[in-house]
């Protein structure tokens, strides 16, 4: 570990500490927003760490974003507030043009504007993005957005959001993987004319969403890159999401083995620490053992990432390692703290539901699996 990497966590604990347990849990409890708590991440510049200095950022890398998205879980908090503009970033950085990031970068390193969602999944195609609906018509200077999306999340706090979209029909392009676009779309004038959101109510509190396209219409200015090449321009943002993502179940783990080991070390009961018997400590340290391996994939990914080498085997297997082991430090941290871990005041509950959410999202462990097996073993296609 760098020495850099030490002072970000130092940084970023020392801001977290400013949001103790009380308040994570008082938002949980009443299913809002931590506007507080991104607020003063936006403020402190962690919210714009890969934006090139020259637009008012910190110019880092995803190594860099991913510690501060650990630290985050890993101080009590929740990462999946405001993870969307880190791996949002890099499709508007790697495939916008120079007008686009002189007129969104600037601002929203300072804070002005929040670039928070990412709308690619559909009802009726899941995780089969080459079959979305949602499509996108040129007309003129501008192109009309019509379709659904689901499970999009941060809509209502965010100002910009990312879009997929077909420009061209399936039945049209030579390969499936052509003919979708990517765009920016601003939310402030887009819901209520022609986007229409609605709240999907979920075991955690994350804010997640419906959107319904009628009609709405957006600057052609807005296409980033090339027309057609949108699912090429998105994979950059999914690999970035991966990495960030197990770098929160990293997190997350790290926070579930701390505070099952002090409460093992403490409890007591037939007159010994819990601690002691080997049916406590070995899920405990087999969970341990698990999240550090997943770190070290964690680290390659980014570092590829960063290098600009492909890195979506690393992405997904850092991904499935980490949400795996976070899972089973959860576990281990509710099952051994008996009644007390299903109590809010320990915070254990809250934390176990949030950390679960990533064995399905953003992608699930079934399609991980999938992708090792075709793309790394070259075993063939299964669906």
């Amino acid at each position: 570990m760098s020495e850099s990497h030490q002072d970000i966590r130092d940084a970023v604990r020392a801001l977290c500490a400013e949001f103790p347990p009380e308040y994570h849990r008082k938002v949980d409890a009443e299913r809002g927003y931590p506007d507080a708590f991104v607020e003063a991440l936006t403020k402190a510049g962690w919210m714009a760490a890969l934006i090139p200095e020259e637009y008012g950022g910190s110019g880092l890398g995803l190594t860099e974003a991913s510690v501060i998205m650990e630290e985050i879980n890993r101080s009590g908090g929740n990462s999946g507030a405001c993870h969307g503009q880190m791996y949002n970033m890099g499709t508007l950085l790697r495939h916008g043009s120079d007008a686009q990031k002189q007129k969104y970068l600037p601002r929203i390193a300072a804070g002005e504007l929040r670039l928070q969602s990412m709308g690619v999944t559909e009802p009726t195609t899941g995780t089969d993005t080459t079959k979305i609906k949602t499509k996108a018509e040129k007309r003129g200077d501008k192109y009309v957005i019509n379709g659904q999306k689901v499970w999009i999340s941060r809509v209502q706090h965010s100002d910009l959001m990312i879009l997929l979209a077909r420009t061209t029909p399936l039945a049209d392009v030579t390969k499936k993987s052509r003919g979708m676009s990517i765009f920016i779309v601003d939310l402030r004038d887009a819901i209520g004319n022609g986007l229409e959101v609605k709240p999907i109510p979920n075991m955690v509190n994350h804010e997640t969403n419906e959107l319904f396209f009628d009609n709405l219409e957006i600057p052609a200015e807005n296409l980033i890159g090339e027309e057609g090449m949108g699912f090429k321009y998105i994979l950059d943002g999914l690999n970035a999401e991966r990495a960030l993502i197990a770098a929160e179940c990293i997190g997350d783990g790290y926070w579930f083995i701390e505070k099952v080991t002090e409460y093992a070390k403490t409890r007591e009961v037939f007159g010994r620490p819990i601690g002691q018997n080997q049916g406590v400590q070995f899920p405990i340290a087999e969970a341990h053992i698990e999240i550090e391996a997943a770190n070290l994939m964690r680290f390659e990914a980014c570092r590829l990432f960063d290098a600009g080498e492909p890195c979506g085997a690393q992405a997904n297997m850092a991904k499935y390692l980490a949400a795996k082991a976070s899972w089973e430090a959860a576990n281990a941290c509710i099952q051994f703290h008996g009644g007390f871990g299903f109590a809010a005041e320990y915070d254990v509950e809250r934390k176990f539901r949030e950390t679960r959410l990533y064995q399905v999202a953003p992608i699930s462990t079934n399609l991980i699996l999938s992708y090792v097996a075709e793309h790394v073993l070259g075993l063939p296609r299964s669906f």
